[in-house]
């Protein structure tokens, strides 16, 4: 048995309060196995500047708002402030102006959930439905899940992998309370036809929200550089709301976000009031309640340390990235781009059967970097995405190095031998007769070692899942996420 001491910091909780030195030393242990925030060699969830003052700046104003508590504006009018700038800075490039009513929320996510409220919310009928391109994000999925909406899914077109104006047009109903298009997709980096979809939606007398979560803070960048970006936000007829993540390309700490509607009366339709009970009367303009302001003053320092010429200058090395990256797939033999992103985001697929995508991200990551893999879906091959940003300019011939590299050992490796018999026992395998330690075991079978050190190998993992329809992936990743988070599974 470990010591006393052991035991009680594993529990959690120790008996008497630990030196400063100690926990902070902890914590910078627990981060070894983590992938880096910063450098450009991660390719998905972070975004890098590779500026430290901006980023000291917003980890300073965070620290300054830590203990602001946004739940009450009328106790913190900081927040008030600072919110009104924001979204007023973010109006102001997304066709809207100082006036222009929105929300600063934890992400887009939440953005997208409160403008699906909106748009339910004004719907005369409760049984109502999302129209959105199956290539809009999950989070759309989610937000209809909790409100108790049906999402009706449109394939896009096959080879531009943009939706479909056409079969949004035949998609819609009499309950359609919301219809989605994407500035651009995250899978493939391209723009939707906006215009057609807000204008087919305006005449069907249907709310539009542009999800721009991704390519809002990046887009205005690019057409200010010159270069041929589509009308694609609130200056378009029939866009009603429209959601940008400022922790992408603007470049902000987790999590912050803004959605901007086109008229007061529904971001009011976003808020929730409840005044019945004995407490205090409960006015939020967001999913939460207490939040902390810390993310709302780092967006705020980061813009401010930025600046308009700032985030010129990433959009271009971002883009220029972009470029070089595309030209590097076409000199690789097996690898194409899907579709023509119109934004800094690469989907990266195989058209050679021994060079698998899987394969190729676990030799990457081998060498340092991280490729994100995104599975088939629909007219969509398997692929890996890579997010490309500010600091991706000065790296990205060693990128096209490493990917050609990782490509030609994934080439000699070969993809992952699934054996049939096993994707055909996990789709028909009942998982509610198995506990997470049962679990557990059935992922270690495939060579998933929970709490392990070290990059892990997941192309064989990757390949099964891609081999399964959507429905069993999604509860074998249910699964897989509370194995993860079990207090049976050993650091």
């Amino acid at each position: 048995m470990p010591p006393l001491e052991n035991r009680t910091r594993t529990a959690g909780l120790p008996e008497t309060g630990r030196p400063v030195a100690d926990l902070l030393g902890e914590l910078a242990r627990l981060r070894d196995g983590d992938l880096p925030v910063r450098g450009g060699n991660v390719t998905a969830y972070v975004y890098d500047t590779g500026r430290a003052e901006v980023h000291d700046a917003a980890a300073r104003a965070h620290l300054e708002m830590l203990e602001v508590n946004c739940l009450d504006p009328t106790a913190f009018p900081s927040i008030v402030a600072l919110e009104r700038r924001l979204v007023g800075a973010v109006a102001g490039r997304l066709g809207g102006d100082a006036g222009t009513p929105g929300i600063f929320t934890s992400g887009g996510t939440e953005s997208i959930m409160l403008a699906v409220k909106a748009a339910r919310d004004a719907h005369q009928a409760r049984d109502v439905q999302v129209v959105a391109p199956a290539t809009a994000h999950p989070a759309f999925a989610k937000a209809a899940h909790y409100l108790g909406m049906e999402l009706v899914s449109v394939p896009v077109d096959p080879v531009t992998f943009r939706a479909d104006p056409a079969a949004i047009a035949s998609a819609l109903t009499p309950r359609t309370a919301l219809v989605v298009a994407s500035a651009p997709s995250y899978p493939h980096g391209v723009i939707d036809p906006v215009a057609d979809i807000a204008a087919l939606a305006a005449a069907a007398g249907v709310p539009c929200h542009v999800d721009a979560c991704v390519g809002g803070w990046v887009l205005p960048w690019l057409r200010e550089n010159g270069r041929d970006v589509p009308p694609f936000d609130l200056s378009v007829p029939g866009v009603t709301s429209i959601s940008c993540d400022l922790h992408k390309y603007g470049y902000a700490p987790k999590g912050a976000s803004v959605v901007l509607f086109a008229d007061e009366a529904m971001r009011r339709r976003a808020y929730f009031a409840s005044a019945g009970w004995p407490g205090y009367p409960v006015i939020n303009t967001t999913v939460q309640s207490s939040r902390g302001a810390g993310p709302l003053g780092a967006a705020w320092a980061t813009f401010q340390a930025l600046g308009a010429e700032g985030y010129r200058a990433l959009a271009a090395d971002a883009m220029r990235a972009t470029e070089r990256l595309v030209a590097g797939v076409a000199g690789t033999p097996g690898l194409r781009v899907l579709g023509e992103p119109d934004a800094p985001l690469v989907a990266i697929a195989s058209d050679d059967p021994a060079l698998s995508v899987f394969t190729l991200a676990d030799e990457a990551r081998m060498r340092g970097w991280f490729f994100q893999v995104q599975l088939s879906s629909g007219g969509s091959p398997a692929n890996l995405h890579l997010t490309l940003t500010g600091v991706s300019g000065a790296r990205a011939e060693e990128m096209v190095s490493v990917l050609r590299e990782s490509a030609e050992a994934a080439r000699v490796s070969g993809p992952p031998d699934v054996p049939a018999e096993l994707v055909d026992a996990l789709a028909g395998l009942d998982l509610d007769t198995i506990d997470d330690a049962g679990f557990a075991g059935l992922l270690a079978s495939v060579g998933v070692a929970l709490g392990s050190a070290g990059d892990p190998e997941m192309a064989m993992v990757n390949a099964i899942l891609d081999a399964l329809p959507p429905a069993t992936r999604e509860v074998l990743l249910v699964r897989f996420l509370a194995v993860l988070y079990s207090p049976h599974v050993q650091e």
